[in-house]
């Protein structure tokens, strides 16, 4: 019986051995299994019946047999790896090939490495990227990877500008990455976001989260075309992007919304908001993360499946909309989430730990919540999620369109701080009682101010 104590045991003995149990396999798995066993192999490791699998008519063994061929500490055969690579027809297959011969160190092996540069595969480019980066300082490694910055493939592009130009790139903000403006806490201005945002500096905050107006859906959204709604929210969150924080967050509520028909012989009009606004962040340098999808109880949305109830008859059927997404997005970095992690003291990572019973899943089940005053609030639940997912305590949580102020209720209780905008002043009026009324911001006092105001307490 094959087990990896055993296969141990035979390398132990010797090359003739091994080479002798793989072949005498019948099946390919047994084959496979023998030499993804395999582990380390020493310095004097015959590797003859690994050049001889590569001819196997099965790609995972060949895959294997490369694998191995990888391990044999710059010694392995670069040209049997190559014959292979030029009639391989298996993705994995090429790719491993190209990893184990940049393995090797070898700078012989540059003028192959820079072969590969122009393979259709990006994965295979990827590879000799990496295996080229260990030639440090070396200029004619650079001359021909600088200019793959402005190749098609955006992974290509992503690992040049990490290794070439954003060491190039200088930070204006001298401010600690933890840390931000005390202007900013625990204010809520009554104006346009854009023009508020003007008075916002660079990299201030932590985490946005917002459900932005729907278009023409209320009294306070109402834009002269859907393309021009799309143009302001792209706007806002170009603006949004310069003010957050280098890798960090924003969580963008939205769901597709029904324009209704304006007689019986016209169409209701549907539009996909989240599919629509997604290529405009990405374009302006948000990178997408995850769809997070709200889940309400059927009960407490607008019944569009009665129609066809009633009729049954295919085409006319009209499901009740019981999702919204919450799309998450992260300001594009080189850098990695430790090094925004690395940036909080020990005291500061330990108690902004979430505790248990957190969502495992993508599908977040959280009831809706109604006002008398504003009709699409926040729940509670849903922004301590957010919140707690994706912000440290003490950071600064922004909302430009603050609705009744749910966002900065919750952010606060969780010991965070936060600014708000919003425009209509019915909401901002409504947010003062609020804090008149059940001190909903009572521990550090939040100011409620005009543009005007803001604009002074910014300078």
């Amino acid at each position: 019986m094959l087990t990896k104590e055993y296969i141990t045991e035979v390398k132990n003995r010797g090359n003739s051995d091994i080479a002798t149990l793989v072949n005498a396999q019948r099946d390919v798995g047994s084959i496979n299994y023998i030499l993804e066993s395999l582990g380390t192999l020493p310095n004097d490791f015959n590797p003859d019946f690994l050049y001889n699998l590569l001819r196997h008519n099965h790609s995972q063994v060949r895959l294997n047999a490369v694998k191995n061929i990888a391990k044999l500490n710059g010694k392995s055969d670069t040209d049997s790896l190559y014959s292979l690579y030029q009639q391989e027809t298996d993705t994995s297959v090429r790719r491993e090939i190209v990893s184990a011969i940049g393995r090797q160190r070898k700078c012989k092996n540059k003028p192959l490495l820079y072969s590969f540069l122009t393979d259709a595969d990006p994965k295979v480019i990827c590879q000799a990227i990496r295996g080229l980066l260990v030639f440090e300082n070396d200029k004619e490694v650079e001359e021909h990877l600088r200019p793959l910055v402005n190749h098609e493939n955006e992974m290509v592009r992503t690992v040049i500008y990490k290794e070439y130009f954003a060491k190039e790139k200088t930070n204006k903000n001298s401010m600690p990455h933890a840390e931000t403006y005390d202007f900013l806490k625990n204010i809520v201005v009554n104006a346009d976001v854009l023009d508020a945002l003007k008075f916002v500096p660079d990299e201030s905050v932590h985490l946005t989260f917002t459900s932005p107006p729907y278009y023409n859906a209320r009294d306070y959204s109402i834009y002269p075309s859907y393309q021009a709604y799309l143009e302001f929210l792209d706007k806002v969150f170009q603006e949004t992007h310069r003010i957050t924080k280098e890798g960090r967050f924003l969580i963008v509520n939205t769901s597709p919304i029904i324009i209704p028909r304006i007689s019986r012989s016209h169409s209701s009009k549907r539009y996909g908001i989240p599919f629509d606004l997604h290529p405009y962040l990405v374009k302006n340098g948000w990178e997408f993360i995850d769809d997070i999808v709200w889940l309400k109880p059927e009960a407490s949305v607008k019944n569009r499946v009665g129609g066809f109830m009633q009729h049954r008859k295919p085409l006319g059927y009209k499901p009740n909309s019981v999702t919204e997404y919450l799309m998450v997005y992260r300001k594009s970095t080189e850098k990695l989430l430790d090094w925004n992690i690395r940036s909080y003291d020990t005291k500061t990572v330990e108690e902004s730990k979430v505790s248990d019973g957190y969502e495992t899943s993508n599908v977040w089940k959280i009831d809706p919540c109604f006002d008398k005053v504003h009709s699409a609030i926040f729940p509670v639940e849903l922004c301590k999620r957010v919140i707690q997912y994706y912000s440290y305590k003490g950071d600064l949580v922004f909302d430009p369109f603050g609705g009744s102020g749910t966002m900065g209720r919750t952010a606060k209780a969780l010991e965070r701080s936060f600014f708000l905008t919003e425009q209509e002043s019915k909401y901002f009026e409504y947010m003062q009682s609020k804090q008149k009324d059940s001190q909903l911001f009572n521990e550090r006092k939040t100011q409620f101010l005009t543009l005007e105001q803001f604009k002074e307490a910014a300078k």
